[in-house]
């Protein structure tokens, strides 16, 4: 008996039934089924953070498609303080650091703030992506006091609060100072203030600004005492116990989290149940992303891959594809792996259309569906005209200025990518855009990681061999095939590992005089980084 298939037969299908199997044995008003990310506002956001929105807003979606009413709460920490200055940033905002990112200006000068401007990055590659959310500005949300009863309860249970920490990760900070940490009334910093005692009656917490310690840079406090009001947002919860007020306060039953936050999320799973007595939210852990050194990728490290640099050389979907293809296991990233993110987009749109068959039915439904989500459910209606990144980038690096546009639609209709009378559409251009950004800035495309047998690698040899005194088309595409037949290679073979080289793509136009239009030491030069 084959196994069933859950709605649209992703990672995302099965956790949506979770959280709705979860709930209902929990016996919780489904009207409204909530999911949450968290949106950083202390530096430029990167790669990883759009992860969060991403996969949380697929289960928003998948829950959607089981008929449930589900939003994504978009929760930016904009009272977050400032730890470093961002690489790139002027070393003059070191004199805000302890300062909540909302109260210190934007150096760029468009934002009412610091904490603004970085968030609305993230918000802009949200947008661009077609994730719909509820955006909560944790500014805006203390200072209405909408998580004060959570905090009131936390902070009259700190003792408890602070065991739990203590048990779960060894710290004892919080067995000795409430998990609040006001903003100082006289300095403006925040982290750099102590709290001492909680006064219920009047809803101040006590403190004292003592200075702080980040990243083994001392930062002095005022040494001001004084009174925070909890009810007009003159402090913030810890890390240690405010996803906890959140998921209580706002209803939420689901949150993907990294791993780097394990500790946290566990610490505040704990305080949510017994200290809130509130089930937290369903939750599923992913790893980093790396980068090509094995470094994680972060605005911390200085290392930041920013959405907008992808968006540049590759559209939302193939971003959303990178996100949600795979939700386990660290994976390495770099610029140069946008387009093979684009051209795998294509090969989905293709099973999607039905021009590309799957046999297995549960792959099949899989993969449709991953290209659903990478729309966000609204797909379109016919598939386009896929071009190989590699081949627009070659076309982009040869075009003459003057006639560019002319020039990449002749050679596409000669290739047969586009009827002989066929203009490019708009969708087309978009690529072409993001093929002369690539080319502008990188100059050469990254070939297609292929492995080769020993006689590939022969046959290669050979054919290099030959491209470096012969200018006939034919006489090349002749080379091929005595290449292939004297290393006992089938020729179909070969020219789809020739084609997976040079296009990432197992099929394109004619080689002989494509090799020509690519320019022959252009072609010899892929070939020997493939061998190498």
């Amino acid at each position: 008996m084959s196994e069933e298939i859950i709605g649209h037969g992703t990672w995302y299908d099965m956790m949506a039934q979770k959280v709705i199997q979860r709930e209902k044995k929990l016996g919780r008003n489904l009207s409204l089924i909530r999911t949450e990310m968290g949106l950083g506002a202390s530096g430029f956001p990167h790669i990883g953070s759009l992860g969060d929105a991403a996969r949380s807003y697929a289960v928003t979606l998948a829950l959607r498609s089981m008929g449930f009413n589900s939003e994504l709460v978009a929760y930016c920490d904009d009272k977050d303080g400032l730890r470093k200055v961002p690489a790139g940033l002027p070393k003059s905002l070191e004199k805000y650091l302890g300062f909540p990112v909302s109260s210190i200006p934007d150096p760029f000068g468009c934002h009412e703030s610091f904490g603004k401007h970085m968030s609305s990055l993230l918000l802009d590659a949200l947008d661009k992506c077609g994730i719909e959310y509820r955006y909560m500005s944790a500014k805006e949300v203390y200072d209405k006091g909408l998580m004060l009863n959570e905090i009131r309860t936390i902070l009259l249970n700190a003792k408890k609060v602070g065991e739990i920490v203590k048990e779960e990760v060894g710290q004892e900070r919080y067995t000795e100072v409430l998990p609040f940490f006001p903003v100082c009334e006289k300095c403006g910093r925040i982290y750099t203030t102590k709290s001492v005692s909680f006064e219920p009656k009047t809803d101040k917490v006590l403190y004292a600004c003592e200075g702080l310690t980040i990243r083994n840079k001392p930062i002095e406090g005022c040494g001001h005492r004084g009174e925070a009001d909890i009810a007009h947002g003159s402090g913030k919860l810890s890390w240690k116990s405010e996803f906890a007020a959140r998921w209580k306060a706002f209803d939420i039953r689901f949150e993907a989290y990294g791993k780097d936050i394990a500790d946290s999320v566990r610490v505040n799973d704990r305080i949510c149940r017994e200290v809130l007595c509130y089930e937290p939210p369903s939750h599923a852990k992913y790893e980093m992303f790396l980068d090509k050194s094995g470094k994680k990728i972060s605005k911390s490290a200085g290392n930041v891959f920013t959405p907008q640099v992808w968006f540049k050389y590759g559209s939302p979907q193939s971003l959303l594809l990178l996100m949600l293809k795979r939700f386990v296991g660290t994976r390495t990233l770099d610029v140069s792996d946008i387009p093979s993110y684009m051209n795998e987009l294509d090969a989905l749109e293709d099973i999607y259309f039905g021009k590309k068959a799957v046999q297995d039915k549960k792959e099949l439904t899989r993969l449709r569906g991953l290209y659903l989500y990478c729309w966000v459910m609204k797909p379109p209606t016919k598939p386009s005209t896929h071009v190989p990144y590699n081949l627009l980038a070659f076309l982009a690096k040869m075009a003459p200025k003057d006639c560019a546009e002319s020039f990449i639609t002749e050679k596409l209709q000669s290739y047969g990518y586009l009827q002989k009378s066929q203009p490019i559409d708009s969708d087309l251009k978009k690529r072409v855009e993001y093929a002369f950004n690539w080319i502008t800035d990188f100059e050469e495309i990254k070939e297609t990681t292929t492995t080769l047998t020993a006689e590939e690698k022969k046959a290669i040899e050979a054919l290099i061999t030959v491209l470096e005194t012969e200018e006939n088309p034919d006489k090349i595409q002749n080379a091929i095939f005595n290449a292939a037949k004297d290393n006992n290679l089938k020729p179909a073979a070969l020219f789809k590992t020739l084609y997976s080289i040079l296009l990432g793509a197992p099929q394109g136009p004619r080689l002989g005089p494509y090799v020509l239009a690519m320019g022959r030491q252009n072609v010899i030069a892929a070939l020997k980084r493939a061998l190498s």
